[in-house]
Formats: structure tokens, C-alpha cells, sequence
């Protein structure tokens, strides 16, 4: 049942990487392309009636994380509670710059909640992959000091970041070269990711170039790509060693690297929707290609006297997640159903659905 949930788990938090990812995206966008009025409508027209739907994912992780691993949520909420509090308000902050930044007609006040909206997504974008990089790297489980653990096995704390800013210290912080390396991974993924919602859901006069701008940042995507590859050898003497021994799960990097070559011909392609496939097949194939390579680890542990968290260390009992089966299988079906409804209901071009205004 572990590995069942730990499926669950995985599959809604990548869903939620796809469907709020482009929300961050557009408001990238948003942030550095929409110069004109008509630019800043077309993207909050975009994902007005999707984006406060698509944080749906992100609380049923979280509700998963809390019924099926309750050491892992206990033991994650506490040693990154200064992210996560950095997180909740950048989200709010992301909240309110869509829906109040239409109260008022004035210069000023639009101005403001438009770099709200912008600003937010992109250090959401940033703070998400530093996440990633956190679990990838481990932290120090148990707090260990000169080989002594000064705290329980599963607790740990992290700073901001380290005195060295290293990610091999023996005291580590969230943000190091590493962590913040896949972070700028991060912002350039979902920014390609969000330019391509914005193509396929508008007829805005931005969509040729941001036609240009997903060309180009490709560039940069397999770039940083083949980076953080090379340097991951220097955080994981073996980051490969799963694949390896189990083929089947190359699926997932070759996902990843047909997203990314794909992109490269977003200019030509007739279907708008096609360069938005290709960023989701990218996101999903480098999700899962993460999580693949530290299964069955879910928190690794950079000491050597506490054991790293796993699937199977961290899980609830036995009972409790077989009957949380017949539950999920009720909430699955409810939140299907209220997605397929709701983007059939806004399917097609989003141009004269307007958004926030009063």
C-alpha cells in the first residue's frame, strides 16, 4: 500500500507542476512581455477562470502527505516551515494581485497589484524548484553535530541559506548553488510552459512573439538541463543507479527530452496547443524523472548516523491506508468530474472572457 500511495502522491503533485505551473508562467509573462492593456488582459483572461482551481492539487497533496506519510509531513512542515511561510504568502500575494488589481481603475493601484501578480509567480516558480533541490540534495536528519545526532532521527532545521552557501556543508541551508541552480531551471521551465497556455488559450498580438521568446528559452531549457545533470554527480556519487537497474523507468528522461525537442519547432506548428503538449511532456517526464532517481527515498539524509526517509519508514499503518482507498476513490471521481466540466465550459479561446473586472 506504501508505494500505491507514494503513486498517488507523485501523480497529484505533477499534476498540479503541469496545471498551476502555467499559472506561474503567465504571470512571468505577465510580468516582463504584457507592455499594453489589451497584453495584460489577454493572460489574466487566460487562467482567470482556472488558475484558483488548479491550487486545488497542491491541498490534496498536502492531504495525502498528511494521511499516508505522517512522519514525512511532520517532518518536512517543521524543518521548511520559513519556506513554506514564504510560500502561503507569495500565493496570497499571487491571489490577491489577480482579483483586486480590477477593483479600482487607477494607474497606481492597477501598477501595483500587477507587480504583486508578477513578482509572486515568479518567486513561486523560483522557491518551487529550490523545493525540488532540497529533496534531491537531503538535508541533515537528527541535526547531526561532529557525528552526534542532537535531535530526533526524523527532524532537521534549515536556515535561508549557509555561511558557505554550499550544498555539501555539514550544515545546510534551503537556498545553496545547487538548490538555487534548479531553481533558475525551474523559472524557465514554467515561464515556457505559461508563454504556451497564453498561445493556445488567446489570439493575443503577443503570441508570435511569444512564439520567439519559447524558441529561445528552449535553448536556455536544454542548456541548464544538461548542467544540472552534470552537476548532480557532485551532490550523488550515483544519481543513475535506478535507472540502471531498472530500465523501464528511462521512459520518464525520454518523456522529458521529447518535451524539450519538440519545443523547437513551437514557430511552426498549426494547432496552438501543440507547444503546450510539449511543456507539459516536459514538466511531467522531469517530475517523474526526479522522483525516480531517489525512490524509494522521499527525504534523503546528507549524515551517515540517520537513515534516510523512505516510502516504507515514513508511511501509516497498513489499515489506514487500505481504507483511505474507497475515500480517494470518491474524491477522485468528484474532482475529475469538476475539471472536465469546468474546462469544457472554457474551452477555446479565452479573448472575450474577461476577468476581475468591476
Amino acid at each position: 500500500m506504501e508505494f500505491f500511495w507514494y503513486v498517488v502522491l507523485m501523480g497529484i503533485l505533477a499534476v498540479y507542476v503541469i496545471l498551476d505551473g502555467y499559472d506561474f508562467g503567465a504571470g512571468i509573462i505577465h510580468l516582463f512581455f504584457a507592455k499594453t492593456e489589451k497584453d495584460k488582459k489577454a493572460i489574466t483572461n487566460a487562467i482567470g477562470p482556472f488558475w484558483d482551481a488548479n491550487e486545488v492539487w497542491l491541498i490534496a497533496a498536502g492531504g495525502v502527505l498528511f494521511f499516508a506519510f505522517p512522519t514525512l509531513y511532520a517532518s518536512s512542515f517543521s524543518g521548511f516551515y520559513l519556506p513554506l511561510m514564504m510560500i502561503l504568502w507569495l500565493l496570497i500575494f499571487r491571489a490577491i494581485g489577480l482579483e483586486l488589481r480590477g477593483q479600482i481603475h487607477n494607474p497606481m493601484w492597477e501598477a501595483v497589484w500587477d507587480k504583486a501578480f508578477g513578482i509572486a509567480s515568479l518567486l513561486l516558480a523560483l522557491f518551487f524548484g529550490v523545493a525540488l533541490g532540497n529533496v534531491v540534495r537531503g538535508v541533515n536528519l537528527g541535526m547531526v553535530t561532529n557525528g552526534v545526532s542532537t535531535q530526533e532521527a526524523h527532524f532537521f532545521f534549515l536556515p535561508l541559506w549557509n555561511p558557505t552557501f554550499s550544498p555539501q556543508a555539514d550544515q545546510l541551508g534551503i537556498i545553496d548553488w545547487f538548490t538555487l541552480f534548479l531553481g533558475i531551471v525551474s523559472v524557465v521551465a514554467l515561464m515556457i510552459h505559461g508563454a504556451n497556455w497564453i498561445i493556445y488559450k488567446t489570439n493575443s498580438e503577443m503570441n508570435t512573439k511569444l512564439r520567439e521568446v519559447v524558441f529561445k528559452l528552449n535553448f536556455v531549457l536544454m542548456a541548464l538541463v544538461v548542467i544540472s545533470l552534470s552537476i548532480w554527480h557532485k551532490i550523488e556519487p550515483q544519481p543513475f543507479h535506478n535507472f540502471l537497474d531498472n530500465p523501464l523507468l528511462c521512459v520518464f528522461p525520454l518523456m522529458c527530452f521529447a518535451g524539450m525537442f519538440g519545443l523547437l519547432k513551437v514557430k511552426t506548428y498549426q494547432h496552438d496547443g501543440a507547444g503546450f503538449l510539449f511543456s507539459s511532456l516536459f514538466l511531467l517526464g522531469g517530475f517523474a524523472s526526479t522522483a525516480a532517481s531517489i525512490f524509494p527515498n522521499v527525504l534523503p539524509s546528507t549524515n551517515n548516523v540517520n537513515p534516510s526517509l523512505t516510502i516504507y519508514n515514513v508511511a501509516a499503518d497498513d489499515y489506514g491506508l487500505s481504507i483511505g482507498v474507497y475515500w480517494f476513490a470518491i474524491a477522485l471521481v468528484l474532482v475529475i468530474t469538476y475539471f472536465i466540466i469546468q474546462y469544457k465550459v472554457f474551452s477555446g479561446k479565452m479573448d472575450d472572457v474577461g476577468y476581475g473586472e468591476h
